[in-house]
């Protein structure tokens, strides 16, 4: 390293250090701190819970919209109401459980489901009574004023837990008096190692007990028809090792009374049903490329082991077949989501298992929507399944500018933003953020948005003393060294638009990732024009011309950085001790290029990004693997990187506090410099863009058979 650039570099830090520490004492004067951040697609995400007849051919009159048309509703389960779960229901709601009189003879359906309100999941029971079965794709809401909407599940444990806002909640069903289901309310305690667990939930009481043994994670857990065994998806203690696509789980069996008797049954598997007490399906991706259902036949005697499970392929090649469901003894046909060549969405079929065919339904009602995670009625007579309601149910939802997340403390408001790399302005009355292509900048009540530069760009970065003044990276995404990213400066109150940008780096060798010290005088980003991603420093009014240190050395990549804004360190994401391999650390330095440390590690191989300090200097917020992943990514629609939550850390390594929980993508947070209250704030009163979100990209690759090599 050059080190006497950085002695004069230091000289000229040193007043910047004096009159930072004043300008920070108060920076939430209300108290308390907000948080935002961004998840890839999420906004767009109208699921609802629709229905269709397994006997009769499926049409846009039989397909019943079953949940509430507003919240975020998926992953559903038909349960075989027991007393525990009809007592949960008010006595004025009793009407609903006997059949239709003799001009409506349906049934009330009863639905257990996942649901997204406040920004996080929880587990519903719905009850509801279809009086018009004749409608036209009207959903039971709208055919009867009567419905039952409760929750099963307190926040006891997340509070007894500590989180800072409510577990993730998954994969629910019903074994009589308990539900069973997936929850992160418990800590792993190990880096790169997923919270998500199997528990057991009495109804009348909600007591809890744990099913997954301590140190493993459970996923996709189902029932045996007699509710006696549970099987999961597990990658047992061996654990999770970064997989982003079709996982190499197995699956194992256990005793749904106390989680006892467990056994791995299949090597590689995911997405487990029961047929009989003896009969698995699961999916996982075929020797031949194909990500196909098979069937594992348990012996009814003897030891049970991987070597006494009979294992058969049921899907054919020739289409991806996955996230099978069954209906108990239902030997004539499964359900199963598909992607077929040439098709650029997931629909539900039935596959006939006797005449190995299969019999679309999805697609010749809504061929062109996404529907997903089916699972069938206990006679089997009817499969459900979440598809976004977009225009379909005539009640668009609003898109969301930020989306409130209920935290269990009333110092923390967190919010999910509708973009990429949010920054505030140092008064905090502005919100620059990308959409890639497009800078954006709006006031924190959703209040004029403007695009204030039309190309690709990524991060941004608000001067902390020149008004007005956004830094960003003018290029492309994760682009190698010589690619041409420079960076820009954005005057965004610019009267003549034609002269608000400057560009401040000229030899285009990706350079990245701006931000400024505290005094406006220098930016720290990242450069590869030696080759290799290293941080450097610039002259912020003049850019590189005016000055450029090279703060960071090395055959490896440095990059994501920011400035503290007591001045005193910057902190960025490095691969320095395995580079090349796609792992990324968290390191702090002094802006003269001492102090070198590292302040947070996700195990080993893990991802740990986007670090932005708290308004005090005294905390770091970041996204990473940290707590592994929560479900199986090809249970949701399309994640790069379906294990990013958000966190906290003091910079003394203290205090690791885990801000999200679900199975998406959060990432780029920002930390606000002031309070902001937590509630939704509407960008626009109708969803136009709702549904806009792609499948599992690597659900497109459709493998074709050349002998014995298979190519994609």
């Amino acid at each position: 390293m050059n080190i006497t650039p950085l002695i004069f570099l230091a000289s000229l830090l040193l007043p910047l250090h004096a009159s930072s520490a004043e300008e920070h004492q108060n920076p939430n004067p209300n108290g308390g701190d907000t948080i935002v951040f961004t998840t890839l697609g999420r906004s767009r995400y109208e699921f609802d819970i629709y229905s269709l007849s397994t006997s009769h051919p499926p049409s846009i009159s039989g397909e019943i919209r079953i949940t509430d048309g507003e919240s975020v509703n998926f992953n559903g389960y038909f349960p075989s109401p027991s007393p525990a779960l009809i007592s949960l229901l008010p006595d004025e709601s009793s009407t609903l459980i006997q059949p239709g009189d003799e001009n409506d003879s349906s049934p009330p359906l009863h639905l257990i489901y996942v649901t997204e309100r406040n920004g996080t999941s929880s587990i519903y029971y719905d009850l509801l009574h279809n009086s018009d079965s004749k409608s036209k794709r009207r959903s039971v809401l709208e055919t009867t004023p009567s419905r039952v909407q409760i929750p099963l599940l307190s926040k006891a444990d997340d509070h007894r837990s500590g989180n800072t806002v409510n577990s993730f909640k998954d994969k629910p069903s019903l074994n009589g008096e308990f539900l069973v289901y997936v929850s992160t309310h418990e800590n792993s305690h190990e880096p790169r190692s997923s919270w998500t667990a199997v528990y057991s939930t009495e109804l009348r009481t909600g007591l809890t007990r744990r099913l997954t043994p301590s140190g493993i994670a459970d996923f996709s857990p189902a029932l045996s028809p007699s509710g006696n065994m549970t099987a999961v998806a597990s990658y047992g203690e061996r654990g999770w090792t970064g997989e982003v696509e079709e996982l190499s789980t197995d699956i194992y069996v256990f005793s749904t009374r106390d989680g006892t008797r467990r056994v791995k049954v299949v090597e590689h598997g995911g997405w487990p049903c029961w047929i009989d007490e003896t009969t698995l399906f699961f999916h996982r991706r075929s020797d031949d490329g194909w990500i196909s259902v098979f069937r594992a036949i348990l012996p009814e005697s003897g030891a049970l082991s991987i070597e006494s499970v009979n294992v058969q392929r049921v899907t054919p090649p020739g289409v991806h077949a996955f996230t099978p469901a069954t209906s108990p003894n239902n030997y004539n046909f499964i359900a199963v989501a598909t992607r077929r060549p040439g098709s650029d969405y997931r629909h539900v079929e039935l596959f006939d298992l006797k005449r190995r065919e299969f019999t679309e339904l999805t697609r010749l009602v809504a061929p062109e929507s996404h529907h997903l995670n089916p699972f069938l009625s206990p006679d089997g007579t009817r499969v459900g399944y979440h598809s976004c309601r977009g225009q379909a149910s005539g009640r668009r939802s609003p898109l969301l500018f930020l989306e409130n997340i209920q935290t269990t403390t009333s110092d923390l408001s967190l919010f999910r933003i509708d973009g990429s790399f949010p920054s505030f302005s140092p008064a905090g009355d502005r919100i620059a953020y990308v959409r890639m292509p497009g800078v954006y900048v709006v006031n924190p009540d959703g209040s004029g948005r403007r695009e204030v530069y039309d190309g690709m760009a990524f991060s941004t970065a608000w001067d902390p003393v020149r008004p007005g003044r956004v830094y960003t990276s003018s290029g492309p995404t994760f682009a190698t060294v010589r690619t041409e990213v420079d960076i820009i400066s954005i005057d965004v109150d610019a009267v003549d638009k034609s002269n608000s940008v400057r560009r401040l780096t000229t030899n285009g060798k990706n350079n990245a990732f701006p931000w400024p010290s505290p005094d406006g005088k220098l930016i720290v980003f990242r450069s590869g024009r030696s080759g290799h991603k290293n941080l450097y420093l610039m002259d912020a009014e003049r850019g590189e011309s005016g000055g450029l240190w090279k703060l960071t050395e090395g055959a490896w990549t440095d990059t994501m950085c920011s400035w503290s804004p007591d001045g005193e360190w910057i902190a960025f994401a490095s691969d320095r001790e395995s580079p090349g391999s796609g792992s990324f650390e968290m390191f702090l330095i002094h802006p003269n290029g001492t102090g070198l440390r590292k302040l947070i590690q996700s195990g080993t191989g893990g991802r740990t990004n986007h670090p932005i300090f708290s308004p005090d200097s005294k905390s770091i917020v970041f996204t990473s693997d940290y707590a592994g992943i929560s479900a199986e990514p090809i249970s949701n629609p399309h994640h790069y990187q379906p294990y990013g939550d958000i966190f906290t850390v003091k910079l003394d390594g203290s205090n690791l506090r885990r801000l999200t929980h679900n199975s998406y993508e959060d990432g780029t947070p920002a930390w606000a410099p002031r309070f902001i209250s937590p509630s939704d704030v509407v960008l626009r009163r109708k969803n136009d863009s709702s549904c806009s979100f792609d499948d599992c990209h690597w659900l497109n690759k459709n493998p074709t058979l050349k002998g014995s090599k298979i190519s994609c």
